[in-house]
């Protein structure tokens, strides 16, 4: 098993597309959500959603276009 990065995405976003995927049966993680998010800037930090290499291909074929 290996993380890969499925995309970036504005942080309500990516937590959205975590969702939607686990409701398809992939598993995926948001990294860097809480990033700097003392100095207020988390809002404008990308949010990496990751998910096992296995599933990178299954994953981006769900992603709107």
């Amino acid at each position: 098993m290996s993380l890969v990065e499925l995309g970036r995405f504005a942080r309500n976003e990516a937590h959205m597309v975590v969702g939607m995927l686990g409701g398809q049966g992939i598993d995926a993680i948001a990294f860097d959500g809480e990033a700097s998010i003392g100095e207020g800037s988390w809002f404008l930090i990308p949010v990496r959603v990751m998910v096992d290499d296995t599933d990178l291909d299954q994953a981006r074929a769900l992603l709107p276009e």
